[in-house]
């Protein structure tokens, strides 16, 4: 570490830089819930009214200051607006810029996802219960070891390549799952709704756990909130200790499974279980898809049928009706759907089969990839490791 320094967050990022930006102006807006968790690009914006908010521009770094955003890892890059562009989000935010001739944008995206900065924001927050934000000042004034701007650019750049391959295969993963999508409504979209999702496949609830046995580590649990629409999150799951997971060996779930929520706000969002190396089980209110011994084989023809808006509103009208709402597995198994001839369901099981294949190998490189930049983010962040010494 012999050409890094220890310097001021202050002196080397520019917190909530000033920008012009009159209010009434249509503009990119880019709200708390277009980021993604752990993500760092931001899928989609949208155009509205500027009356006030965060303001960014290219090269920004857009960091959620309040609870569970932050935990949740709502922190992105702002790489999408034209250029010169001025775009606004949520006064949640903290915009974060590098230096010119100081720091380098990459390599401050990734200080503030490194856990030795993460984690002092998150022990800074102070507010109330539900409402608690990071102090400014205490991140301002972290001490953080920099290298040179050219080695900033060169680790920026390195870790850059991993999440832009992440991306990319998000992307394909998108395109492929329309091409499902296109052969499904080519063959069944004139038929009428004649069955139920239960005569294609059984759906049952997850383990109940008890709120004593959940650990810091041991055996992952997917949980309510990891599931977001077409994505899981293994990220955002919980723990129990590995002697208690014996009690709920039978709802073990591995890559290809398909669940669903089954209450709160996340209801009828559905997500396929991507690669994982570890065992993975599944907690109550997260209902499974039960498709035989080969589920893969059956899988595209329901994830299909789930993307349809009617049986999606379905799902999520009948757990309306109370402050918390539910939808039993039954309930789940008598939705209306189409169910074709067992030969139509055979044959489009066997065309899409592939594209469905692709999507779960993508996911499993994700999958590894995450893994490895967030193994050798904070030891490239510290000058520990040096990125020279790393091939890819």
């Amino acid at each position: 570490m012999t050409c890094w320094k220890s310097v001021r967050a202050v002196d080397f990022i520019d917190f909530n830089p000033h920008l012009n930006l009159k209010k009434g102006t249509i503009a990119t807006k880019i709200g708390m819930d277009k980021l993604k968790p752990f993500s760092k690009k931001i899928p989609e914006a949208e155009k509205a009214e500027f009356n006030g908010g965060a303001k960014f521009c290219n090269g920004d770094t857009i960091m959620a200051r309040i609870t569970p955003c932050l935990e949740n890892g709502k922190t992105a890059f702002v790489d999408m607006l034209d250029d010169g562009e001025v775009g606004f989000g949520s006064t949640e935010f903290i915009v974060m810029r590098a230096k010119t001739g100081i720091s380098d944008p990459q390599f401050v995206y990734y200080t503030t996802t490194n856990p030795a900065f993460r984690n002092v924001a998150i022990k800074s927050m102070v507010g109330s219960s539900g409402r608690q934000r990071v102090q400014q000042s205490v991140l301002e004034e972290l001490e953080l070891p920099v290298p040179d701007l050219d080695e900033q650019k060169r680790i920026g750049t390195f870790l850059a390549r991993l999440d832009e391959k992440i991306v990319l295969n998000n992307r394909i993963n998108e395109n492929l799952l329309e091409q499902a999508l296109t052969l499904y409504a080519t063959q069944f979209s004139s038929l009428e709704l004649n069955g139920c999702i239960g005569d294609y496949c059984s759906v049952k609830s997850g383990f109940a756990f008890k709120s004593s046995w959940w650990t810091n580590c041991g055996v992952r649990v997917i949980k309510i909130g990891s599931i977001n629409q077409d994505n899981l999150n293994l990220l955002e799951c919980s723990y129990v200790d590995e002697d208690k997971a014996n009690k709920a060996k039978d709802f073990v779930v591995k890559a290809g499974d398909l669940l669903i929520a089954m209450t709160g706000a996340t209801i009828g969002k559905f997500a396929m279980v991507p690669y994982s190396s570890e065992v993975l089980l599944v907690n109550q209110r997260v209902g499974k898809f039960f498709l035989g011994n080969n589920p893969v084989e059956k899988l595209p023809f329901i994830y299909c049928t789930l993307k349809q808006p009617e049986v999606y509103a379905e799902v999520v009208n009948r757990g309306q009706g109370s402050a918390q709402p539910n939808i039993s597995a039954s309930d789940i198994m008598s939705i209306p759907c189409v169910i074709p001839s067992q030969d139509a369901i055979n044959n489009f099981n066997d065309m899409s089969q592939p594209l469905f294949d692709l999507i779960i190998s993508n996911q499993r490189e994700n999958r590894q990839l995450s893994e490895l930049r967030n193994a050798l983010l904070p030891k490239l962040m510290s000058g520990e490791l040096d990125v020279s010494d790393i091939e890819l």
